[in-house]
């Protein structure tokens, strides 16, 4: 999940406690990997739900079976193309770009000194 507040909702707290199975992972909100999961969802709700009607929830159920059963008959792999050198300039040139803007502001952040009273 990325770090949106919704796994914090204290129904959904409670459900995670109930089914120790999931086990959360949290990965950065602009993340590619979550981006194509996204990306992908939105192909599942243009495609099949969002101009539908659905009289059940098991009519809706088929919907999405219908969609997968084409999506599938010629799936295409997602082959990562970025390189890591390039993928690091880039970070870079934000970071740098970022300094000019706001000197120290991607310096990493100490621990917090304590007040002595």
């Amino acid at each position: 999940m990325d770090n949106y507040g919704t796994h914090k909702e204290p129904s959904v707290q409670a459900w995670l406690g109930k089914h120790r199975r999931f086990v959360c992972h949290f990965i950065p909100t602009n993340s590619s990997w979550l981006n194509l999961v996204e990306r992908w969802f939105r192909e599942l709700s243009e495609k099949a739900i969002r101009r539908g009607s659905f009289v059940s929830v098991p009519d809706l159920q088929a919907a999405i079976d219908r969609f997968l059963e084409v999506w599938n008959e010629n799936p295409k792999p997602y082959l990562w193309r970025a390189k890591v050198a390039d993928i690091l300039k880039k970070i870079e040139r934000a970071r740098a770009k970022l300094e000019q803007i706001k000197p120290g502001c991607t310096q990493p952040r100490g621990k917090k000194k304590q007040l002595l009273t």
